[in-house]
């Protein structure tokens, strides 16, 4: 121990980490500054994105950890220092409750969300086993049961889990799928019995690179991806995905799954998922639905139809932290058939599991999660649906994908803009095409809407992203935002044109 070691000190410090006294001072002060940046945001009057280099924010945030030496701060000047940084952590992040925030498919999220996550974080709910978060356990599982049934399952027949993110969740579902198609990979693994007809996994050709990620830490690798054909609106062909499995069952090629999306992420094309399911129970094939983005098109009277024919998939994942307007991360796979849930992980932990309570093991959601600790994801939607009704998920999603037409409607009048899709939902993917660029190769064309976005952002005006089409640059837009109105995009049309008139092209 440290000669100027002093015990009192070492108690006064954890005193003033611990004192509820003084968090309710920090929380009351917190709350004054957060709601005050929200009304700042909301009307739009700060940067979108205070751009900085990367190397000068870390500078700013190391400098801020030794500012006040080993031992800290005089708790009297606590409640000053810890206003300081927050306004610090306010100022310099990506500000996604400003209605120009288009960009990522990461939403502004309910304020109210967030105090719900924010209960869980404080007193740190976590799960692995039921009594260590018996609350957040209560909570997932009865998001879980609502979320089944919208999908349209009977009431007892299917499971599920909240996961951190879609990624996760893809791995998860898809580790099941394998283990049951490819029977004692868990224990064995993945034995190749015929090199030339390996294993594949069927995909939609602009699934998400976390399915491809999946594909190769199960152990089958990235070549055994197979993408299927898609049609004129960049969905799932299901004539040729037919075709497909015909062929590789003709060849003996173990399918461990296909794997369709609602919606992709490119342009947000939905897959005719009945037609899907038709083909794959033909097939026996399982079939995963990334619906980590669309899946909340359930909750809407007015787009449901666009996951029409989700119930017959065998696993779903559907992210909250998207559509349904929670804070990231709070994702969620759910399988049809119940009893799946516990073919994803085959083992035993005998300090965690409790011999003398087998009844409970169904509620260890240790024993069904890629992760063993877990925080409790599912408080923020559970808390917003509890206090809000499911109402107003819908109406957010109502209002984004009734943007998402506003916008193209916008750039069909324009012509200097190219809408590159009909959006079926709040993702829009266009090229802004300005006189100058008559003429020059798709090369140019597309660096320019490249270089375009660059300066749009960094000035802090918009925050949008770029991609690729039939490999050339566009922008794309996913509104994810619902105070985001259609003024807004006449000023991104506007903006866009103003940036685009600096541009040299070569």
């Amino acid at each position: 121990m440290p000669s100027n070691f002093s015990l009192q000190a070492a108690r006064e410090r954890i005193e003033t980490a611990f004192s509820p006294d003084g968090f309710r001072s920090l929380g009351h002060g917190l709350i004054e500054l957060l709601s005050d940046h929200l009304l700042k945001v909301e009307n739009s009057q700060t940067e979108v994105l205070p751009w900085r280099h990367p190397e000068k924010n870390i500078e700013e945030a190391d400098a801020l950890l030794g500012a006040l030496g080993e031992s800290g701060i005089d708790p009297k000047e606590l409640t000053g220092k810890f206003r300081s940084l927050v306004r610090v952590m306010l100022d310099r992040g990506l500000n996604l409750h400003d209605p120009r925030y288009i960009g990522h498919q990461v939403p502004a999220p309910s304020p109210i969300a967030g105090l719900f996550d924010a209960v869980g974080a404080v007193t740190n709910q976590v799960m692995a086993i039921y009594e260590m978060g018996p609350w957040s356990t209560a909570v997932e599982q009865a998001v879980v049961r609502r979320l089944g049934e919208r999908i349209g399952w009977p009431k007892g027949t299917f499971s599920g889990l909240s996961t951190h993110g879609g990624s996760l969740a893809n791995l998860t579902a898809l580790l099941t799928a394998r283990n049951i198609r490819l029977k004692e990979s868990w224990e064995s693994g993945v034995t190749i019995h015929d090199p030339e007809n390996p294993p594949v996994v069927v995909v939609h050709s602009d699934i998400h690179y976390s399915v491809s990620r999946a594909v190769a830490v199960l152990g089958l690798g990235t070549r055994q991806v197979l993408k299927t054909p898609l049609d004129s609106r960049r969905r799932i062909d299901p004539e040729r995905l037919d075709e497909t499995l015909a062929r590789l069952r003709t060849k003996n090629h173990p399918i461990v799954a296909v794997v369709a999306c609602a919606c992709a992420t490119p342009i947000g094309a939905f897959d005719p998922l009945a037609e899907i399911s038709e083909v794959c129970s033909r097939h026996d094939v399982w079939l995963h639905v990334d619906a980590a983005h669309g899946g909340s098109a359930i909750l809407s009277e007015t787009h449901k139809h666009l996951v029409a024919g989700i119930d017959g998939a065998d696993s779903v994942v559907w992210d909250a932290h998207k559509m349904m307007f929670v804070p990231a991360l709070c994702a969620f796979v759910l399988y049809r058939d119940g009893a799946h849930r516990f073919d994803t992980f085959r083992q035993e932990a005998p300090y965690l599991f409790d011999p003398s309570a087998p009844g409970l093991v169904d509620y260890d959601a240790g024993l069904k999660n890629i992760e063993c600790t877990k925080r409790a994801t599912a408080y923020g939607v559970w808390g917003l649906w509890a206090l809000l009704g499911p109402q107003i998920f819908s109406d957010m999603v109502d209002v984004t994908f009734d943007l998402g037409q506003e916008l193209f409607g916008k750039l069909m009048g324009a012509p200097d803009f190219e809408a590159l899709h009909r959006p079926e939902c709040n993702i829009v993917v266009f090229r802004h095409l300005p006189p100058q660029l008559a003429g020059k190769s798709p090369e140019c064309i597309g660096q320019y809407q490249f270089d375009l976005r660059r300066r749009l952002i960094e000035s802090g005006e918009f925050y949008i992203v770029s991609t690729r089409i039939d490999g050339v640059g566009a922008l794309r837009v996913a509104i994810m935002n619902p105070l985001t109105n259609a003024d807004h995009f006449d000023q991104l049309l506007d903006a866009l044109r103003k940036f685009g008139n600096d541009i040299e092209l070569s």
